[in-house]
């Protein structure tokens, strides 16, 4: 368990709370690390001085805290983009659609609001949502916001720090119980520090209807990892800012770009975290136009296919001539057989790319019916399992999607030296594309010819399936791969 520093002016301004064995005063965690005994690379720093301009005191704390390889809250990045007005705007320039819909729920009166937040939390229960938002773009202990009413709606007109010492009685009840929840570790007993070494963090979304790992999963990931000497705690999109608390992210949520999974990852990969799935991985692997074209131009056998822009549409008869149907339109972002149409004519081509271009490219292929795909799970460049997974009775794909209900096919779970030698290459070979995390290969073997239809950023392991042939020893190998990670992340900030 990676040690805590809550860092004040004066140990004076900690004495309506509890008291704490974490705290430190700033001229204290400012000595030459060489002549402090508390130093650690790894420990969780909560910077709450009053003086976080540039260069002031509160800065050279989160300042010097990086350096040393420290995690701490705020950041330096955090406090640059606070003392510019610009920055702040770029960060917060989605706010805009969650501010009208709190006015017009009558959340927001008058002509100007004042929100204080702390560790994401406020006392105005309807603003809950606002003061989430704020934290988790500009992670800072404690912020205070200034909005003002304009003619065309409610608009952010500030957003600073706020002194700890600032706090009236009943702000300062709500913000011991922030950082409780923010930072379990500050309560902890000793002997519970002691008993994990690392912490990881695995993001779900409870009501995610195909989510990447069933609960029977999820169990099993926690059980892994503490027998490995790691805390494994499940987090929601709502703990976006507690991010820092972790040493390691890994994502069992369906991923896409404009999304809170791709900004989570890369909060945590800039805080230093270790990252499944990455978002360089998710940036690689959730644009199947993206994928087909890397894929063509390494030589790696996919379905033969053509890019349809959106201005291609009045050209479309000649560009499409030569081609024999059925084939396969496909939307870039598609998941779990959504997005993706089977076309049996030039009629019905020019129909659906006309419904589907929401996008500005789509992606056309050839049609490869097959009784199964084959699903490749990879980790760190090495296979991991080894699925079937079968069509939908009476469907050409695996998943079915009709009124309103979804209809999957069965699947069957085999050990890697029964798979035929060309499907594991070739997954491999494709991995190798995009990185060293934890891939779902699918790939369609007609013949001796072997193609990858896609390659997932974060592939299903669930309880029952692809843990039919390793069991338990699934779940340990993948966190394994997370332990080895980040004790080498930590020799390395020593």
């Amino acid at each position: 368990m990676c040690p805590l520093r809550i860092v004040v002016d004066q140990p004076a301004d900690w004495r309506p709370y509890y008291p704490s064995d974490d705290l430190i005063s700033a001229a204290d965690f400012l000595v030459d690390e060489r002549l402090s005994p508390q130093h650690d690379a790894a420990t969780h720093v909560i910077n709450l001085c009053a003086g976080l301009d540039y260069l002031d005191t509160g800065y050279y704390v989160s300042l010097l805290a990086q350096a040393r390889g420290q995690r701490v809250l705020p950041s330096v990045e955090t406090l640059n983009q606070l003392s510019r007005k610009a920055l702040i705007d770029l960060q917060l320039d989605s706010l805009a659609p969650l501010l009208g819909d709190l006015a017009r729920r009558g959340a927001l009166s008058g002509d100007e609001l004042r929100l204080r937040v702390m560790f994401g939390e406020c006392q105005e229960a309807a603003l809950a949502k606002l003061a989430r938002r704020l934290f988790e773009r500009l992670p800072c202990p404690l912020l205070e916001a200034r909005f003002v009413r304009r003619s065309d709606g409610w608009r952010l007109s500030r957003l600073k720090p706020l002194p700890l010492t600032s706090l009236g009685a009943d702000e300062q009840d709500l913000f011991a119980t922030a950082l409780n929840r923010h930072s379990r570790k500050i309560w902890r007993t000793p002997k519970a520090r002691r008993r994990y070494r690392f912490d990881l963090a695995i993001l779900v979304a409870p009501q995610e209807t195909l989510p990447p790992s069933n609960k029977s999963a999820l169990k099993q990931f926690i059980r892994a990892g503490r027998r490995l000497g790691i805390d494994v705690s499940l987090i929601t999109r709502r703990d976006a800012g507690r991010l820092a608390e972790f040493d390691a992210l890994f994502i069992r949520e369906t991923t896409a770009l404009d999304h809170h999974t791709y900004r989570m990852a890369r909060r945590a990969e800039h805080e230093g975290l270790v990252v499944i799935d990455d978002p360089r991985s998710i940036l690689r692997c959730t644009n199947k136009v993206y994928l087909h074209a890397l894929l063509r131009a390494k030589h790696i056998a996919c379905p033969d296919g053509l890019l349809l822009h959106r201005d291609d549409l009045t050209a479309l008869p000649g560009k499409v001539a030569d081609l024999t149907y059925p084939m396969v339109l496909k939307v870039p972002d598609g998941a779990f057989s959504r997005g993706i149409v089977k076309i049996e004519s030039h009629t019905q081509l020019v129909e659906e790319a006309r419904r589907l271009f929401d996008s500005s490219a789509l992606l056309l292929q050839e049609w490869l019916p097959t009784e199964y795909d084959w699903r490749i799970g990879v980790l760190d460049g090495q296979v991991l399992f080894a699925s079937r997974y079968y069509m939908a009775r009476g469907h050409w794909q695996i998943y079915q999607h009709a009124n309103g209900k979804v209809k999957s096919g069965g699947f069957s779970t085999h050990p890697p030296h029964e798979v035929p030698p060309a499907v594991l290459k070739t997954a491999l070979k494709a991995t190798r594309l995009i990185g060293d995390g934890l891939y779902g290969v699918d790939l369609k073997q007609i013949g001796e010819r072997v193609v990858v239809i896609e390659i997932n950023d974060n592939p299903n392991v669930d309880a029952g399936i692809e843990d039919a042939v390793m069991g338990a020893r699934l779940y340990e190998r993948i966190m394994a791969v997370f332990l080895e990670r980040m004790e080498a992340r930590r020799r390395s900030q020593r």
